[in-house]
């Protein structure tokens, strides 16, 4: 058990794809102006990130192998489905998230973190609630950057910023900061362990 809350604490906070990994930077930086929609991407992607832990761990058991030629393909393939399966459904069901979202949201098959979580968690060997626990922790983490990213920015829009740093340029300058502070959680947990 205790294993289980060090893989998801290192995948949320220590590890976060985002902020120590450099993954999911298209939507972090794209959709973090709200908070709301924010929060909503998050949650779409915890959703894909889980469907498509289980799904890796299932073909790298079962399927793959007997083919790992075909490991890359599976997995986009995987990723690809439940991205166009959470797209119907949020155009369904919330066509105002739908339209907030935009372009971002079928960005989230491309979006390298959901890659990289199947590619980390089969490198690594997770049995099932390894990785299923990997994929919250991870999207929980990709969730608190977004969120994170959106409460700054939202702030930002408020205060009076120099021109040179308008835009992009502040948007980098607050990705770093954070990144920089997620890093110190790296000693805090080798320390703990």
């Amino acid at each position: 058990m205790s294993n289980l809350i060090w893989i998801f604490v290192a995948a949320a906070v220590v590890n976060n794809f985002t902020l120590a990994y450099f993954l999911g930077l298209c939507p972090f930086l794209g959709v973090s102006g709200r908070i709301e929609t924010a929060l909503r991407m998050g949650l779409a992607n915890i959703f894909v990130m889980l469907v498509t832990a289980v799904a890796a761990w299932f073909l790298n058991t079962f399927v793959l192998p007997h083919a790992p030629y075909l490991r890359l393909i599976s997995f986009i393939v995987v990723i690809a489905s439940t991205v166009q399966f959470v797209e119907m459904a949020i155009k369904k069901l919330s066509p105002a998230l739908f339209k907030a979202l935009g372009i971002f949201l079928p960005l989230i098959t491309t979006n390298c973190a959901i890659l990289g979580l199947a590619l980390f968690q089969t490198n690594r060997g997770y049995g099932f609630l390894e990785s299923v626990t990997f994929a919250l922790g991870a999207g929980v983490g990709l969730t608190l950057a977004l969120v994170l990213m959106a409460g700054v920015r939202q702030n930002n829009d408020m205060a009076d910023v120099p021109d040179l740093v308008e835009g992009a340029a502040m948007s980098f300058l607050i990705a770093g900061i954070l990144s920089m502070g997620f890093m110190g959680f790296a000693g805090l947990f080798s320390a703990a362990a």
